[in-house]
């Protein structure tokens, strides 16, 4: 989730009265649903080339000029594009960030959090608050995962946006951990396989399994081909809270953990160590939740785990109960990023 920042105000400046950055803050839903927008429209991969005017931009992303000027000139004035003369745009540093083929790639996750039936489920944080209830299940009468199942442009969106959060993490989750001492690497939940594939490559005696759900998985041998590792992965589709592939050094998650409350985790866990030798290692990518006042984005994916998946991000505390109650110690953690590694190793 976006972390709350008061640069989104008048001027983009920091004010020190209070009632306008509390004003600030109320109205970034204004933000969010700005920058759906222009990553569903395609808007930055269209200025790839350079800057454009907004009548050939209309044409290209099928939109009405001057209700498309108006939005680009919002979100040029907190800096995602740039204005130049005559109604011409540009990209800027954060612009860029919204292009399809950009390595550093979000928009897909803007299309995810601006869209309808994720964007309702947030409407209902209320409920969830009053009641302890997931909003997203309240309200559609299914869980998102089963949503998704039977929304497969949905589920396509999601993964998308999966994908490119992997990325950006993948490179920090080698940099803090050494995977060369493991023999086989099992990516559980592992998704499309970008993270599998960084490991992979970065350890080139390493094999590796990637397990997702069947519908899943069948998307990752294109991922797995063209980071040049399919003939050292294994690609396997199931459900985690049955059984997941053994013979691993190394059972990676990344991010999974927190989309579950603590029984569900637990099963989830359990599975894992069922599948482990004694001496494999159990690697989660999760964020940890801060002490008070602290790191605000960990504390607004939390609510984004209420309102919407139903599980909930974590302190260490709560990571090594949960390891307690599966079957494992807490050995270690190490910042990765926006995210740590968790290690855990069998009792």
């Amino acid at each position: 989730m976006q972390q709350f920042d008061v640069s989104f105000m008048e001027d983009r400046q920091v004010t020190s009265n209070p009632r306008l950055d509390l004003l600030g803050l109320i109205n970034g839903f204004q933000i969010t649903q700005a920058i759906h927008v222009a990553s569903v429209l395609r808007v930055a991969d269209h200025l790839k080339d350079g800057a454009r005017r907004i009548d050939e931009l209309a044409i290209l992303t099928k939109s009405h000029a001057d209700s498309l000027y108006r939005l680009l000139r919002a979100l040029a004035a907190i800096g995602v594009f740039h204005e130049g003369e005559d109604r011409a745009f540009a990209l800027t540093p954060m612009g860029d960030c919204l292009r399809t083929d950009s390595a550093a790639s979000i928009g897909a996750w803007a299309e995810v959090v601006g869209a309808p039936y994720y964007w309702q489920a947030w409407g209902h944080l209320l409920h969830s608050v009053e009641t302890g209830e997931n909003a997203f299940k309240s309200l559609n009468g299914q869980g998102v995962w089963q949503f998704r199942a039977e929304h497969p442009e949905h589920g396509a969106t999601f993964d998308r946006a999966m994908t490119e959060h992997s990325r950006g993490s993948a490179e920090a989750v080698i940099r803090a951990y050494d995977f060369s001492p493991f023999g086989h690497v099992v990516d559980v939940g592992g998704g499309q396989g970008l993270l599998l594939s960084a490991i992979l490559r970065a350890h080139p005696r390493v094999r590796g399994t990637l397990f997702d759900q069947p519908t899943v998985v069948t998307r990752a041998r294109a991922v797995l081909t063209e980071s040049g590792v399919i003939e050292r992965c294994d690609i396997v589709g199931g459900s985690f809270f049955e059984a997941v592939p053994g013979g691993g050094d190394a059972y990676v998650m990344r991010v999974v953990i927190h989309d579950w409350e603590d029984e569900e985790a637990v099963a989830i866990l359990k599975a894992c160590r069922r599948a482990m030798g004694q001496t494999a290692k159990l690697l989660l990518i999760e964020r940890l939740v801060a002490p008070p006042n602290e790191m605000p984005a960990t504390k607004f994916s939390d609510l984004n785990m209420l309102v919407s998946p139903g599980g909930r991000e974590r302190t260490r505390e709560e990571f090594s109960d949960l390891f307690a109650r599966s079957g494992f110690a807490l050995t270690a953690v190490l910042p990765a990023g926006l995210h740590n590694v968790i290690e855990a190793q069998p009792l």
